[in-house]
């Protein structure tokens, strides 16, 4: 732990990195809500999976592939979310489809990129320790536009996830509402490819939010205690990875699934203590 600690004081990488981490916890923690209490996972998995198609094409075009990946995170939640809206009956046939082309279709752009020299593996499972610093610039403006947009429309939301039939009655446009909610979780899944890559973003999006679920039922509250999870699992996975020298992303979503187990854990302990009081006051 000292020998971390150390390094991070020394090391520019190391700093970066748990910047990062700050950022895609703050992103995480508000959008992963919305995704656990709305039950959008496999929604938010199609479009993790399908920005690789335009992380490639913008390699063969010589782009930033960070824009690369914006773009098509903004048009595959576009997309993921009229199916949702007005095709349920094929909706999980047809986000497979989008999840497995995207991919072929980023693999394949980038294989035919000239003096290809891409890590597909980084983009695969994440390397939170090769994040520079105008990374960091493009991530922090992605979290301002999440909070932004959540600080703005933070009731509408609220009644989208919880109530769309009394959203409707309450004239609110539900459908372009769900939409931007898709075009938020998007963004955070383009900040999370940095960490953990987008095999597992979804672990990272869905863990915190889904502890912070057990023990608060209100958003706001929910919204603040994943975000601080969302830290602790990638701060102590980061430890852990530097000191073990094993890859980042991967151990920080193992600290995440252990954290969500351990959480059952005491929310069962806690549950069966408070029936044991409510027997003996019987």
């Amino acid at each position: 732990m000292g020998e971390f600690f150390g390094a991070l004081l020394q090391y520019n990488f190391l700093q970066n990195a748990i910047l990062a981490g700050v950022l895609s916890s703050l992103a995480c923690g508000v959008t992963g809500v919305y995704v656990v209490v709305k039950r959008i996972t496999f929604i938010s998995g199609g479009i993790a999976h399908a920005i690789l198609g335009g992380i490639g094409v913008a390699y063969y075009l010589g782009k930033d592939p960070l824009y690369g990946a914006v773009v098509t995170a903004l048009l595959s939640a576009f997309l993921l979310g009229m199916i949702n809206l007005t095709a349920r009956q094929h909706e999980d046939t047809i986000i497979g489809a989008l999840w497995a082309v995207g991919m072929a279709v980023g693999i394949i752009f980038m294989t035919l990129t000239p003096g290809y020299s891409v890590d597909l593996m980084s983009f695969l499972f994440g390397n939170i320790l090769m994040v520079t610093t105008p990374v960091l610039r493009v991530l922090f403006s992605l979290d301002l536009v999440i909070l932004l947009v959540v600080t703005v429309f933070y009731r509408q939301f609220l009644l989208v996830c919880y109530d769309e039939e009394y959203a409707r009655l309450r004239g609110l446009p539900v459908k372009a509402l769900y939409i931007l909610l898709l075009a938020l979780i998007a963004l955070t899944v383009v900040i999370l490819i940095k960490v953990v890559g987008l095999i597992m973003v979804i672990a990272l999006l869905t863990l915190p939010a889904a502890v912070a679920g057990l023990f608060t039922h209100q958003l706001r509250h929910m919204m603040i205690l994943a975000s601080g999870l969302g830290l602790l699992f990638i701060l102590v996975g980061l430890v852990f990875s530097y000191q073990l020298n094993l890859p980042s992303g991967a151990t920080i979503v193992i600290i995440a699934g252990f954290g969500y187990l351990g959480a059952l854990g005491l929310r069962k302990i806690a549950l069966g203590f408070t029936r044991r009081k409510q027997d003996e006051s019987c």
